[in-house]
C-alpha cells in the first residue's frame, strides 16, 4: 500500500520537530519505494552570498528519506538515521528544490536510500545524498 501525498504530508506534520516543519517541505509525489518533496525557496534558509544553505538541503534529504521509507513500508514506523553522506554540486539561489528520495535496499532492520536534490528549473543535481537507516 503506497501512501498518498496527503497521507505523507500528515506524517511530516505529526512526526517532525518544529524546526524541520519550518523548512516548509511538502510532498509532491509518493510511490512504492520513493518520494518527491519540494523545499520552497526562502531567504531565511540562504547563507551569505544568497545560496541555499547546506544544512537545509541535508535536512530536506533526510526528511524525504523518511517519507520514502514510510511509503515503502505502508506507513510511518520508528526509524533512525545512522549515516548520511552529502555531496554539494552547485548552488541554488532563488528557486525551490525538488528532493527525490528512493530506497535502494529495504531490509528488515536496515535500509539504504539515494537522494537527488535539483533546483526546480534544472536537470542538473544541486546535491546528492546517500543515507542509511536503522528500522524499528
Amino acid at each position: 500500500m503506497t501512501l498518498t501525498p496527503a497521507e505523507a504530508d500528515r506524517i511530516l506534520a505529526d512526526n517532525f520537530a518544529p524546526w524541520v516543519q519550518a523548512l516548509g517541505l511538502y510532498v509532491v509525489e509518493t510511490g512504492e519505494r520513493h518520494a518527491v518533496l519540494r523545499l520552497p525557496w526562502s531567504e531565511q534558509l540562504a547563507r551569505e552570498g544568497g545560496g541555499l544553505s547546506g544544512q537545509a538541503l541535508m535536512a530536506a534529504a533526510d526528511t524525504a528519506c523518511v517519507v520514502a521509507l514510510s511509503a515503502a513500508r505502508g506507513g510511518f514506523a520508528p526509524m533512525t538515521t545512522i549515516q548520511q553522506s552529502t555531496s554539494f554540486q552547485r548552488a541554488v539561489s532563488g528557486q525551490d528544490v525538488l528532493v527525490h528520495a528512493a530506497a535502494t535496499k529495504l531490509g528488515r532492520r536496515i535500509a539504504f536510500l539515494d537522494t537527488t536534490l535539483t533546483a526546480e528549473d534544472s536537470e542538473e543535481p544541486a546535491a546528492h545524498a546517500t543515507t542509511v537507516y536503522a528500522l524499528g
